[in-house]
């Protein structure tokens, strides 16, 4: 698959203990966008934050959470973001959802025989 120039690179704030369909809701969204085609999707652990109810969640010892931040961010064209975008709206009941045109530089994957 070829990506360069512009995109749009979507964020997505969700907790690490919300679900969909009975899994981890970060792992629902990367599987998502595995079976539309986008480029990718990486997922990020925050040790620490808080959203919209401003309750701190840590991942200190002394105060160890259970639903730490979870950032999921996908680049991809912006005909592939507001494909899925429109596909996995219900998902996200809880959260923060942003969008930023980005301009991709290089995509290149491993060839398939190493």
């Amino acid at each position: 698959m070829k990506l360069i120039g512009e995109g749009k690179l979507l964020r997505i704030f969700v907790g690490e203990s919300d679900r969909w369909d009975g899994r981890p809701l970060y792992e629902a969204i990367v599987h998502q966008a595995r079976a539309m085609g986008l480029a990718g999707a990486t997922v990020l652990r925050g040790i620490e934050g808080f959203g919209a109810s401003s309750v701190v969640h840590t991942s200190r010892i002394l105060r160890l959470s259970e639903d730490l931040p979870m950032v999921i961010e996908i680049v991809d064209s912006a005909d592939k973001i507001d494909a899925f975008l429109e596909a996995t709206e219900s998902m996200v009941e809880e959260g923060l959802v942003t969008l930023e045109r980005v301009e991709i530089l290089k995509y290149q994957g491993r060839d398939a025989g190493t």
